[in-house]
């Protein structure tokens, strides 16, 4: 099998961090090393310092762009393919190629590359991973247009920051490093404000400190490493149930807040060695109070809870525990050390235990524990030393000179109660030896004759069997009794652990990755999957997977690969790896397997759902579209066939300046039909989901002009100055939002007023303001003015089936774009459509020519070409 190549990654907060500067640098160093190393594509964006470095690299000719593409040319990746180098530099990971590439996206050229066995190296800002583009919006403002799986990115072998400051990339910016003077004061302004950059620079650092913890991780688990590093603050804190649960939290809440990414494991240990006392009521509001603060819940098994309690915690990877002041009444401590203790005991110089004091301190339990459940290894051994040396010390005693202490009757009632307290702590096979051995002594030292063996006295034979008898079953109830018991605290756990998986259904945790994770845990495997197949003997696939390592190199593809596996239906498993588990834990995993299928056919349901609401979507559409055309479009029918009637009668002998109004009406009722057959089909094709904008560089003042060649000119005020940037858009569609919107303004205008249509750059995204002064709209309903069929205020039938606005909306959100309304200062309704720019930086500033040199970085927001 042919060698996969390795991916190394520049990674920035925001453009002019050094990312391209970083990579180039690496190049050079490789270069020197003898690596044969060339530049795929390199965008320099005219920055002399970023040029020199591409001195003295080979460099692949780009691929020349298409006709109407706007860029200097997209990697020519068949051409490196050819060239076959060692190493490739491929700069910006989440650009859009060009129409007519190999790819639509530049990331699966380097895919290409890297399957070809070819090193790649190239460079991504944050603000472009998939899961974080809301964040970044909801942080800048801008919207992102193009982004690149955060798979992609995990799947790099090494990933580097690019780190610098929020001042010192201010002042690169000043000094004119990274963008023309005359587009500084802008983009200083806007993208590259103080706040934005300490928030974009924040994510950088977290989402990179997040792929360092699951490198470490995996290392730790590939060499078996299980004491606690130091890399970040990671507090785990233990909670019995009890209602000091919430002061735990809340203590380990304030601790991980003194260190910057401190985080919160909650975990709920169900022992299966005996009966505690747990509300579940209790638990429930302590895990969502976690969750509130950021934490996580987590509930395992464990026999012996202090041993579960530091093996979470090492596996993990925490480095502090908190567990609450033991509630056991004072009495209690003879029984032996509580949790806290033998947690502190054995946690080694690796975990830092706090106890932490609370209000039910030493106020004992909700209800009494059950010993009985499993008879431990010191019990054992306790029932076995008084089994063995109980009988012969009680015969010492008892036969001690000058004459007997008591009685046979009381000698023997001693003896069976010697053999009753072993057969109580040690169980059955140390009380049956406590009995045999207490017979042989009572016949040889206190059954007449003395010191021989047998029994001279009926009554005696009866009296010692009878006495083997009582202590056999005494014995053997015991040991039934911890058997019955033992089978209770197994069927507790196992309800509990039922319990919390009906319990996050209830809270809507149904995602399958979550339901999962959660068999992972509670079994404490390595690895959990669910595969599916189509039929019988076809190929397995995993449709959900979780591992203890992020990025596990060696996910569960087959049942043959699992340590365990379970049916669920004919082409479902659920399985696991890691060790076997014993029978029993069978029965509580078949549960989750049902549970996990069930959470995957409702998936598959959803799915369904969303494309019947589609279908229905579009039903309601045709259905309001006939209601529509059954007033709506007779109106202007009926004004164009009584002026065409009138014009062709005989009987009236009509005048020019009649017959040239009659004309006029029929034109004006042509217009109206077409206007609404044109919204109707528009409006169509946006919910049939068949628009498929075709966006270019757009000179937003001539689109503007002829959108307003049906509106008269004394009614629209024109402002768009010819400095105005390019816009990325679809002219057609942009052309037909704009009438709309201009439409709509003309028809709520007051008398003798006009409308202002003004365009302005910001940062970079385009603006298209159209101001008028009439009623203006409420605030409640600014957003339904944009659905279909609805007209505001007293508007009569006749005047337009209320699509106009809809569409303009529909057409510009399907070019990237935006639409919303807004209030007039003084009066009115303004409304703002924003496109994103098309310019070399995506900075306000004079347009370039077609001609010229279009390739720029893109600034977050801005098209790729």
């Amino acid at each position: 099998m042919a060698r996969r190549g390795t991916l190394r990654i520049y990674l920035g907060a925001a453009p002019g961090v050094g990312k391209t500067y970083a990579m180039l640098s690496e190049a050079h160093r490789r270069a020197e090393r003898g690596t044969d190393i060339v530049v795929g594509l390199v965008e320099t964006y005219d920055r002399p310092r970023t040029e020199a470095l591409l001195r003295g690299l080979e460099a692949v000719p780009r691929r020349p762009a298409p006709s109407q593409g706007t860029g200097r040319g997209e990697m020519d990746t068949e051409a490196v393919l050819r060239r076959a180098p060692a190493v490739v530099c491929v700069d910006e990971l989440a650009h859009t190629n060009a129409p007519g590439s190999r790819h639509d996206k530049r990331w699966r050229d380097i895919d290409s590359l890297l399957d070809a066995g070819i090193d790649v190296i190239s460079t991504v800002n944050i603000q472009h991973l998939e899961s974080l583009a809301d964040v970044v919006t909801a942080i800048t403002g801008v919207r992102q247009r193009e982004t690149v799986p955060d798979a992609v990115v995990r799947r790099a072998d090494q990933i580097e920051l690019v780190d610098m400051t929020p001042e010192a990339l201010r002042r690169r910016m000043a000094h004119g490093n990274i963008y023309a003077p005359d587009k500084v004061d802008a983009a200083l302004s806007h993208y590259f404000r103080p706040g934005n950059l300490t928030a974009l620079r924040e994510l950088a650092l977290l989402w990179t400190a997040d792929r360092v913890d699951a490198y470490l991780q995996r290392y730790r688990t590939e060499q078996g490493i299980r004491s606690t590093w130091y890399a970040r603050e990671r507090i785990v804190v233990a909670l019995t149930g009890g209602p000091e649960g919430s002061t735990l939290i809340r203590r380990a809440a304030r601790m991980a807040a003194k260190s910057s990414g401190g985080e919160i494991l909650a975990v709920h240990v169900s022992r299966a060695a005996r009966l505690t006392a747990v509300s579940p009521r209790e638990l429930a509001s302590q895990r969502t109070l976690v969750e509130q603060l950021g934490g996580t819940f987590h509930h395992v098994i464990g026999d012996d809870i202090p041993s579960a309690l530091l093996d979470f915690a090492r596996g993990v990877n925490a480095n502090q525990i908190v567990l609450g002041s033991s509630r056991r009444k004072t009495w209690q401590h003879a029984l032996g050390p509580g949790v806290g203790s033998s947690v502190a005991r054995d946690s080694g110089p690796d975990l830092d235990v706090h106890i932490v004091t609370h209000d039910e301190v030493a106020r004992g339990r909700g209800l009494p524990s059950a010993r009985g459940a499993r008879l431990g290894r010191s019990r054992t051994l306790a029932g076995w030393l008084i089994g063995l040396a109980g009988p012969p010390l009680l015969t010492v005693l008892l036969a001690a000179p000058p004459q007997p202490l008591a009685g046979f009757a009381s000698d023997v009632l001693l003896f069976l109660s010697m053999t009753v307290l072993a057969a109580l702590t040690g169980g059955f096979y140390p009380g049956l030896v406590s009995a045999a051995l207490a017979t042989v002594l009572l016949d040889y030292f206190f059954t007449e004759p003395l010191h021989h063996w047998g029994v001279g006295s009926g009554h005696d034979v009866i009296t010692v069997v009878l006495f083997f008898a009582i202590a056999l079953a005494v014995a053997w109830v015991v040991d039934l009794s911890a058997q019955r018991t033992q089978q209770a605290a197994r069927l507790r756990a196992e309800s509990e652990t039922l319990t919390v998986l009906a319990g996050s259904v209830l809270r809507g945790e149904d995602t399958l990755r979550a339901l999962l994770g959660r068999a992972r845990e509670t079994f404490g495997m390595e690895c959990a999957a669910l595969l599916e197949r189509d039929h019988d003997g076809g190929r397995w696939r995993c449709v959900g997977s979780v591992s203890a390592v992020a990025d596990n190199p060696r996910p569960l593809l087959r049942p043959q690969d699992a340590d365990v596996d379970v049916p669920v239906g004919e082409h479902t498993m659920l399985v696991l790896s890691g060790r076997v588990l014993p029978a029993e834990d069978r029965r509580v995993l078949s549960a989750f397997a049902a549970h996990a299928a069930t959470i995957l056919d409702r998936q598959r349901l959803l799915t369904e759902a969303a494309r019947a609401h589609k279908l229905a979507e579009g039903n309601r559409m045709r259905t309001a579209l006939l209601a529509a055309v059954s007033h709506d479009l007779r109106t202007p029918l009926a004004a164009i066939k009584a002026s065409v009637s009138s014009l062709r009668s005989d009987d009236v002998e009509w005048s020019e300046e009649d017959r040239a109004g009659l004309l006029e009406s029929i034109e004006d009722g042509a217009d109206r039909l077409d206007q609404l057959v044109g919204n109707l089909l528009d409006m169509s094709r946006l919910h049939t989901g068949t628009v498929r904008p075709l966006i270019r560089r757009t000179a937003l003042d001539e689109v503007v002009l002829r959108a307003l060649g049906g509106v008269a000119p004394d009614v629209v005020t024109l402002d768009i100055p010819e400095s105005l940037p390019w816009v990325a858009a679809d002219p057609g569609l942009l052309e037909r939002s704009v009438a709309n919107v201009v439409e709509n303004a003309v028809k709520y205008r007051p008398a003798h007023t006009r409308v202002l249509v003004r365009g302005s750059a910001l940062g970079n995204q385009v603006e298209l303001r159209v101001v008028d002064r009439g009623p203006g709209v409420p605030d409640a309903d600014k957003g339904r003015i944009f659905e279909p069929f609805q007209r505001h205020g007293d508007i009569p039938r006749g005047n337009g089936v209320g699509l106009g606005l809809a569409v303009a909306r529909g057409f510009t959100e399907a070019m990237g774009g935006t639409l919303d309304a807004e209030d007039t200062p003084g009066g009115g309704m303004t409304m703002v459509l924003t496109l994103p720019a098309d310019t070399p930086d995506a900075v306000p500033g004079s347009r370039p020519s077609e001609q010229g040199e279009q390739g720029g970085e893109h600034a977050p927001g801005a098209r790729g070409r």
